[in-house]
């Protein structure tokens, strides 16, 4: 443990070079002591308050440890399972904070920070060999964003003098409880990962925990860590990664939180301009404080590290990297010495955590939730990028979703928002998400959004999700989305699992299980996702009929999509191939076993020879209505062996 070497520790972590920097900060048990170092460089003078004081700090004060703020006590008298605060003093005063580097914390609406003593041991070694041996680039990702505390909930039974809190927390789900419901699920579902939004400790239950309070603590709502460490210990050994949200872009305002730590903005920027997220009610971190880069960077590396988490999708990263990020008023806006709008405090803190996270397993996944238009995002920090190897495709979600609630009269001028995407595609390493960002605040829910009647939704649903599976890029669906929920995601209550009682909502589930399962199949669609040689347009420009081909590729091997965006069916269409054969129709999402109308091109197609747009041959299908079709060739003139 670093933090048998105090000396060293106080070094780094002043140096903001101290990515472990939670083996000596907070509390920890040595023996039959515990000893508590917390940061408060304006601090005054600094006491533990406790149960064992009535949180009046008496008898528990603490020593400067060197002269750049921090504050260490020794103590026989408290143990594991103990409830503590920090009382800091400053000026007059003094307030009561919760210790940033807590590890478990009371459930809300309480606010100490708990002495832990985890035991945990994973036993998922194979999960993490056979993940540092993968490709990430060429090897299936499909991504099921989920909250933990509305996926499923229990009933709730008499509410009779009963908090909302109390409520609440009784139809939750524990770490241990969803393990049992979760991964048969995901299982079935043919999902390679599943993203929890964040599960670090934050007060508010609405903020969804993007308003954090405690970053080295897995929210007390579901359990205890450990508890949370079993449940990542099974998903991998279900063969199922877990990536974590994570929010190094701002923190709330509580008052037991990193807000005024020692009194002074210690963890926030010192310039309210700055520092201040009016839109969000937060504060920015200062990113150039080197003891705030050892807090961030041991964050993240914290739930990589102890919690074997396969990867971290870094929220608003935009915000962090822009000094005018949603500032309306061309009069307030700041500029940093250069002269520019790029907040280099922040984007050096990006390109550093990258580092350290790939220094030490360069198969994690580090994902930029970014939606602005700054160029390199997932190129390497040595070449002048940010440093993450993936990065959501913001523009693909905005042009796919606005152009299917487009009336279908209207979609033969806008057929630019289908191609659109292919113009950047290879600037960066997409992924390509349907998140929950687009399911609420009156959003509506993906198939809500669709025009059309109702069965013309649920097919363009299928339709949408596989453009999704087959476009370049690996992807990502939300959760209650995969059977159609007609409610946005109501942040309250649980996914509407009775709509799987009707047809439409249990047959889209089950296409979109067999859709993950044809995405893995096959490896045209996800081994070249980052390569141009793995696409290939075949029809483009087709706005009057709204329709598009392309084939992916994986070596030799490719296959051929289509896609309808208009309610007609065409029968004897001619779709360009790219090499002369016969093909066979191997997936089809307008198939009545997924509520479809059955319009099929059953049999073999053979190619006719003859010049037909960008390619010199053709064959000729049934196009089926708002629909998602696949071919593959089954004889290949020139003799090259296709994947089987």
């Amino acid at each position: 443990m670093s933090g048998e070497n105090l000396e060293m520790d106080k070094y780094l972590f002043h140096q903001g070079t101290h990515y472990t920097a939670y083996d000596f900060l907070g509390a920890h048990i040595h023996g039959d002591e515990v000893r508590f170092i917390t940061w408060a460089p304006n601090a005054k003078h600094v006491q533990l308050a406790c149960d064992v004081n009535d949180y009046t700090g008496e008898g528990f004060d603490f020593e400067r440890l060197g002269d750049q703020g921090l504050w260490i006590l020794t103590t026989p008298r408290l143990q594991a399972g103990d409830r503590y605060k920090y009382k800091i003093y400053f000026g007059d005063t003094y307030h009561l904070k919760s210790d940033p580097y807590g590890f478990y914390h009371e459930k809300r609406p309480a606010t100490a920070s708990i002495i832990d003593e985890d035991d945990f041991k994973f036993t998922d070694s194979e999960w993490m060999d056979r993940r540092r041996r993968l490709n990430v680039y060429e090897s299936p990702i499909s991504i099921y964003e989920m909250h933990l505390g509305t996926w499923m909930k229990h009933p709730v039974g008499n509410t009779e003098n009963k908090t909302v809190d109390e409520i609440t927390d009784e139809a939750h789900y524990s770490y241990r409880e969803v393990a049992d419901a979760l991964i048969p699920y995901l299982k079935e579902m043919g999902y390679t990962h599943v993203e929890f939004l964040p599960l670090t400790e934050h007060p508010f239950d609405l903020s969804w925990g993007y308003q954090v309070t405690g970053y080295f603590s897995a929210t007390s709502r579901y359990g205890r860590p450990e508890e949370l460490k079993d449940l990542i210990n099974k998903l991998h050994n279900a063969n199922i990664g877990v990536i974590m949200d994570f929010v190094p872009a701002h923190f709330c305002k509580d008052a037991h939180g990193l807000r005024l730590f020692d009194g002074t903005p210690t963890y926030e920027h010192p310039d309210e301009e700055i520092a201040e997220k009016r839109e969000w009610g937060t504060l920015t971190f200062d990113y150039a404080r080197p003891e705030v880069q050892s807090f961030l960077i041991s964050a993240a590396m914290y739930w990589i590290r102890e919690f074997h988490i396969d990867g971290l999708r870094i929220d608003a990263v935009h915000s962090m990297i822009d000094l005018n990020f949603e500032k309306r008023d061309e009069n307030r806006k700041i500029f940093n010495e250069e002269g520019t709008e790029d907040n280099i405090a922040g984007i050096e803190l990006l390109k550093k955590l990258n580092t350290v996270a790939f220094e030490y397993d360069e198969t994690l996944l580090m994902m930029a939730e970014d939606s602005s238009d700054t160029p390199m995002v997932t190129s390497p920090v040595h070449t002048g990028g940010l440093g993450f190897n993936f990065k959501w495709d913001l523009g693909w979600m905005h042009d796919r979703l606005d152009f299917m609630e487009e009336e279908f009269h209207t979609r033969e001028y806008n057929h630019n928002k289908l191609t659109f995407s292919m113009a950047y595609k290879y600037n960066e390493n997409y992924l390509l998400p349907l998140s929950h960002d687009e399911v609420v605040h009156g959003k509506k829910s993906i198939v809500d959004k669709m025009a059309g009647d109702q069965w013309q939704q649920f097919a363009q649903t299928r339709l949408l999700y596989g453009n999704q599976m087959s476009e370049p890029g690996k992807q990502l669906l939300f959760m209650g989305q995969e059977f159609g929920m007609y409610h946005e995601w109501k942040d309250k209550e649980q996914l509407d699992w009775h709509l799987l009682d009707y047809p439409l909502h249990y047959d889209l589930k089950r296409y979109v299980a067999d859709l993950n399962r044809l995405y893995q199949e096959y490896p045209e669609f996800h081994r070249s996702d980052y390569q141009p040689e793995g696409f290939r347009w075949l029809l483009v420009d087709d706005s009057s009929h709204s329709i598009l081909s392309y084939a992916r590729k994986s070596g030799d091997s490719f296959k051929v999509c289509v896609f309808n965006y208009r309610p007609e069916v065409y029968h004897d269409f001619k779709i360009p191939v790219p090499e002369p054969g016969v093909y066979r129709e191997i997936f089809n999402s307008d198939s009545e076993d997924y509520s479809g109308s059955g319009v099929v091109s059953s049999g073999r197609h053979f190619t006719t020879d003859e010049g037909y747009i960008r390619e010199s041959q053709y064959i000729q299908i049934s196009v089926a209505p708002l629909a998602f079709q696949v071919f593959d060739l089954e004889d290949n003139k020139n003799g090259r062996k296709k994947y089987d």
